[in-house]
């Protein structure tokens, strides 16, 4: 097989079998906070804001953390993990905001730019490989970017901001956790069909270790 097919192969099997438990992850995260947001009366900029800051510092730690090692390509890594340290970073600045009774402007202001820059990097480093979990980081990415267009466009009032972001919230950990078994069962299958052709299932997966 030519190397550049091999090569292709190897990335495409490197994001399948090693990199499902980090949308798993921030599945947990995400869903965790929209839950929490949807069950809460209150919607105060505090309360958008810790929400706001629950979604980007965990989020962001889960990214960070957990994605090097599990990415075949070395620029989407650096890519995710640059994402996970600015989403964390606005997560920082969220809380200690959200404590002191920042309101409506700073919400829509820090979310607006937490969405965009990290869409906007997700998104990039799906395009790079645009297979695998490539095409997960392209929805995941494009999502982001639109709850950043649609966070400009909505009307200016507290309720509705913290709605739309708890609504995201729980969109984005339902897709992220059909996105994390899509890829575990890939997986599954793959290194099955490997052991039957007589292959080694470790072979696709050996450049995460």
């Amino acid at each position: 097989m030519p190397p550049r097919q091999n090569q292709a192969l190897d990335t495409v099997g490197a994001v399948t079998a090693a990199y499902w438990p980090v949308p798993l992850s921030r599945a947990v995260v995400a869903l965790a906070v929209g839950i929490a947001v949807t069950f809460l009366a209150e919607h105060s900029p505090r309360v958008g804001l810790l929400a706001l800051a629950g979604l980007a510092l965990g989020g962001g730690a889960v990214v960070a953390l957990l994605s090097r090692g599990r990415i075949a390509d070395r620029t989407a890594t650096r890519i995710f993990v640059a994402q996970g340290l600015i989403s964390a970073l606005i997560g920082v600045i969220a809380l200690p905001l959200a404590l002191t009774g920042a309101g409506l402007g700073t919400l829509l202001l820090l979310a607006t730019v937490w969405a965009v820059l990290t869409g906007a990097l997700e998104l990039y480093a799906g395009y790079r490989l645009r297979t695998g979990g490539g095409r997960d980081w392209v929805t995941a990415g494009a999502g982001t970017l639109a709850l950043a267009l649609v966070l400009l466009l909505a009307p200016s009032d507290t309720v509705t901001v913290v709605g739309i972001i708890g609504a995201y919230a729980v969109i984005l950990g339902v897709y992220l956790v059909i996105a994390a078994l899509s890829l575990k069962w890939a997986a599954g299958d793959g290194q099955a069909a490997a052991r039957a052709s007589g292959a080694d299932p470790a072979s696709n997966t050996g450049a995460t270790r």
